[in-house]
């Protein structure tokens, strides 16, 4: 045991060290980067493992083994299993958050070209991370009261530039009178299906094809009558 928490030691105390010491900013960006990489070797060593196990099923130790890293280490970093299930979705909801808005600016003003570019966005993140999204899913409930909170907290923010977007389309003229809430889940629950039903979808249907399907329906339905 005592070997064990040396070793354990040692690794953490290697990994809290920059090799650079070029100055204590580069030192500290140095440590930032080996802790974010670490932690993306954990959740996707632990989505993969909850993927195939479930929740229950999965160990501390076998997400260090799967991770290559010791078990203390990994403490270092979550505080047990439930943080580490609560970070895997968390994870996929901030990519919705930085790539989906990047996206939607980067189109312009115009409210359908926004939706665009931001349902395809949100799918593409989808598509990376659709093990994980399946287990968010399955596991959600797993969660305490506060990591469900935060959870329904942040999807709510991840959707609101598609609810700003339908906005600015009614306000506009370009879309009829409908509900921005309604639209904007329905592009979510559209994106959500990549991965839910990806097992059928894929046999007919690319992303892009899936993507630019679900826009043309979308669309279709907002746009004034002639």
């Amino acid at each position: 045991m005592a070997t064990e928490m040396t070793a354990d030691m040692t690794t953490v105390n290697q990994e809290a060290a920059p090799r650079e010491a070029s100055g204590p900013e580069s030192r500290e960006q140095a440590r930032r980067d080996r802790v974010r990489r670490r932690r993306a070797q954990v959740l996707e060593a632990a989505a993969r493992i909850m993927y195939d196990t479930g929740y229950h099923g999965m160990s501390m130790q076998a997400v260090a083994d799967r991770a290559g890293m010791s078990v203390g280490l990994i403490y270092q970093y979550f505080g047990g299993k439930q943080e580490v299930l609560e970070a895997v979705i968390v994870d996929i909801l901030d990519g919705f958050r930085e790539q989906v808005p990047a996206a939607m600016d980067a189109a312009g003003a115009d409210p359908q070209e926004r939706l665009r570019a931001g349902f395809a966005a949100f799918c593409a993140v989808i598509d990376s991370r659709r093990e994980a999204t399946l287990l968010a899913y399955r596991e959600s409930q797993t969660l305490s009261p506060s990591g469900r909170a935060t959870i329904i907290r942040m999807e709510d923010e991840t959707i609101e530039p598609f609810r700003e977007a339908v906005r600015t389309g009614i306000a506009a003229g370009q879309f009829r009178d409908v509900s921005p809430e309604l639209v904007a889940h329905n592009l979510k629950m559209a994106a959500h299906a990549w991965a839910l039903k990806h097992w059928d979808l894929s046999r007919h249907l690319t992303l892009g094809e899936y993507v630019a399907a679900e826009l043309d329906l979308t669309l279709s339905a907002l746009r004034p009558s002639p």
